[in-house]
């Protein structure tokens, strides 16, 4: 069979998006360049695009806008790994980049960007249709939005939208007034709180995959799954970035956000449709339903880490401590494992392991669920370990699902083992998938919010989060207390082995 052009198939282009333009605060910065040219560009490769599509790119660098056109280019040809560089397209997709030079905290610079807005919809049609990207310090967003709200750009002509990068504050008060500062200038309707992880393919499937089918729903809750393992583990470590990571760490960076949006994603209830504010309806209710801890709880239930030196592979890979621009006493965790528990009917007493850390054996981003054991063991002649029933989620690096079940080994007897069945996305479909930013920047584009981050999620995440970041900030760790390379401290195999449960090595 012909491999499909992707400028000759009409499946392709059910969602486009309409003529518009993307302002870019930060377009001279790493997201820009390595994630979001690219996935723009791609859209226009696949002619999701329309012809009036622009992009303005805004940073402090003076640039023309060749020069930003030139520098875009390179970004795509250096970074869409998975997407030829077509000429054609860059040609009429370099059309409408365009360059403002300035500084967020410069009032002058937002009557340049509304001049030149004015201009590239007279000349291209885009109807006052707007989407600003914050692609910033986080300390800059409220200025951003503020100096946008001061020309009069939040409202006008068409639509317009604002996706903010997380983190969405640094604790619940913090996120609240971030929150309000953007509402001076957007409703909460035209605020986009982007979390990547969220349009990943694999988590978007989670939905599918037990909303769509009539097999596991029966199965997803407390009578049958015992308990459930999230894992985000990296190999790298902190890479050139410790001064920012000693500010967040993995709590912080990562639990906060990512996973417990994609634990919200696995445990909700189903919505009464697919529309965005009926998701996140359930994706709220659930975070709502996170059990409060008190601080003896919080101490049991959770384990902060921090890796040491270790050599790897035949070389010396120093510790966080020993990282650049990291404090040599700094107490930043960057590992965290805790126990999650929700208070609803479906999920009582069901703990919910989430984990996450650097300098790990391998990058893996899995969802584990342990289903309970059979009530009876008839076969006697099965004398080996047979493993748990599991259902795994893959989410990287290679996307898709295993299920892991008991089977007869041949032979006489009635003697046990685990096998599995396994979904791969890459060899079922046959087709590229889709970044994130891609996936998700086409839905802000045309209005959809379904995975996006709505506040009171934002605020629900942290609520559940602030207390066990109150707890380790007043307690001195013997850290470090992990050697990288290894699968974090001992205290975490500790924290599950109290339950009788123990972490699956992906």
């Amino acid at each position: 069979m012909a491999p499909v052009n992707p400028f000759e198939d009409p499946l392709r282009f059910e969602r486009r998006v309409p003529e518009c333009a993307v302002v870019i605060f930060g377009a001279n910065g790493d997201l820009t360049k390595r994630k979001l040219i690219p996935a723009l560009y791609r859209l226009a490769y696949d002619r999701r695009l329309s012809a009036g599509f622009a992009v303005v790119g805004i940073s402090r660098t003076p640039m023309s806008d060749e020069q930003f056109r030139e520098k875009m280019q390179e970004a795509v040809q250096s970074f869409s790994e998975d997407t030829e560089f077509a000429p054609d397209v860059w040609e009429g997709f370099a059309r409408g980049l365009f360059y403002v030079a300035g500084d967020v905290n410069d009032s002058e610079l937002y009557q340049r960007l509304g001049r030149k807005l004015a201009e590239i919809e007279n000349s291209r049609s885009t109807g006052g249709n707007v989407l600003f990207y914050l692609s910033t310090q986080p300390s800059q967003y409220a200025t951003a939005a503020l100096g946008l709200g001061s020309a009069g750009l939040g409202r006008g002509n068409g639509w317009q939208r604002l996706i903010v990068e997380k983190p969405f504050g640094h604790d619940l008060a913090s996120a609240r007034a971030l929150s309000d500062q953007l509402h001076k200038v957007f409703d909460e309707s035209q605020v986009y709180r982007i979390d990547h992880y969220l349009g990943k393919e694999t988590v978007q499937n989670i939905l599918a995959f037990r909303f769509g089918n009539g097999i596991f729903e029966p199965l997803w809750n407390r009578r049958y799954i015992n308990h459930v393992q999230i894992t985000a583990a990296e190999s790298i470590g902190v890479e050139g970035r410790g001064a920012y990571y000693q500010e967040a760490g993995a709590l912080a960076d990562m639990i906060q956000n990512h996973l417990l949006q994609v634990m919200a994603t696995i445990a909700m209830e189903p919505s009464a449709s697919f529309r965005a504010n009926s998701v996140r309806d359930e994706r709220s209710k659930l975070l709502r339903s996170i059990k409060a801890m008190a601080a003896d709880e919080i101490r049991a239930s959770t384990t902060p880490g921090q890796y040491g030196p270790a050599r790897i592979g035949g070389a010396d890979v120093p510790g966080f401590r020993q990282e650049s621009g990291v404090d040599p006493q700094s107490q930043t965790n960057t590992y965290a494992a805790v126990t999650v528990f929700v208070e609803n009917w479906r999920w009582a007493g069901v703990p919910f392991y989430i984990r996450s850390g650097k300098r790990l054996p391998k990058r893996v981003t899995e969802i584990a669920i342990q289903f309970n054991a059979a009530p009876l063991a008839i076969f006697d002649g099965d004398t080996g370990d047979t493993g748990p029933n599991l259902l795994i989620v893959r989410i990287q690096p290679e996307e898709g699902i295993s299920l892991k079940f008991l089977s007869k080994r041949p032979g006489t007897g009635m003697k046990l083992r685990p096998v599995s069945m396994d979904f791969n996305y890459g060899s079922s479909f046959g087709e590229r998938s889709p970044s994130a930013y891609e996936t998700l920047l086409l839905d802000a584009l045309i209005g959809d919010a379904t995975l996006y981050t709505r506040q009171d999620m934002v605020e629900a995440s942290w609520a559940a989060v602030e207390p066990i970041q109150n707890v380790w900030r007043e307690t001195q760790s013997d850290f470090p207390n992990y050697a990288a390379g290894t699968w974090g401290p001992a205290a975490s195999d500790a924290m599950l082995a109290r339950r009788g449960h123990a972490w699956r090595k992906p």
